[in-house]
């Protein structure tokens, strides 16, 4: 993971208030690799960024609410990816596959990422939203006019089902992707 990311504050975030979430979270990310996500709290988050638990918590919720922010913000480092491939299933699949990568290549905040999207928290409600429209400008970006609502949906609910499977543990996320080539291929059959 990198910080860069954080260096882009939130909208209606004063100067000084971006500042101290950017340090939030980059002292979040930094705490998640080094004690993991079952030790972490917002506490020793505060410690790390300089700051009063009160203020960490004026700026997240719960240690879910840090995961999701992180988790947004990890997504959003590789908003600019392009899919490739000459047809349809081969775009999907690029999209599946390099998401697939990512996680596996940030197992800290992929293990926190699945219990902290199904929590709750009214916060993580609102960047659960907002993860699951990157997953649908994703794959409508890959379909490009190859297919309709209701195929991003299907593709959007196999990727999130995947992910959930890879959160339980069921199976890793670079077996994911290639899992995931397979069900990409079942849906888009007869539907492009």
């Amino acid at each position: 993971m990198s910080s860069q990311v954080f260096r882009t504050p939130r909208q209606g975030l004063r100067s000084r208030q971006a500042e101290t979430l950017t340090k939030l979270l980059v002292a979040g990310e930094e705490e998640l690799r080094s004690v993991g996500h079952e030790a972490l709290t917002v506490r020793t988050v505060a410690a790390r960024a300089g700051v009063s638990p009160a203020t960490a918590y004026t700026y997240l919720a719960s240690k879910n609410h840090l995961f999701a922010e992180l988790f947004l913000g990890y997504l959003a480092e590789d908003a600019e990816h392009e899919a490739s491939g000459a047809d349809a299933v081969d775009r999907v699949r690029s999209v599946t596959r390099q998401m697939a990568h990512r996680l596996a290549a940030a197992p800290e905040l992929a293990a926190a990422v699945t219990p902290a999207l199904l929590s709750s928290d009214p916060d993580v409600e609102r960047l659960r939203l907002r993860i699951g429209a990157e997953f649908v400008r994703r794959f409508t970006g890959a379909l490009a006019g190859d297919g309709d609502d209701e195929l991003v949906e299907a593709l959007t609910l196999a990727f999130s089902g995947a992910l959930l499977q890879a959160g339980m543990g069921l199976l890793t996320y670079t077996e994911m992707g290639d899992r995931l080539d397979t069900v990409v291929a079942t849906i888009l059959r007869g539907n492009v």
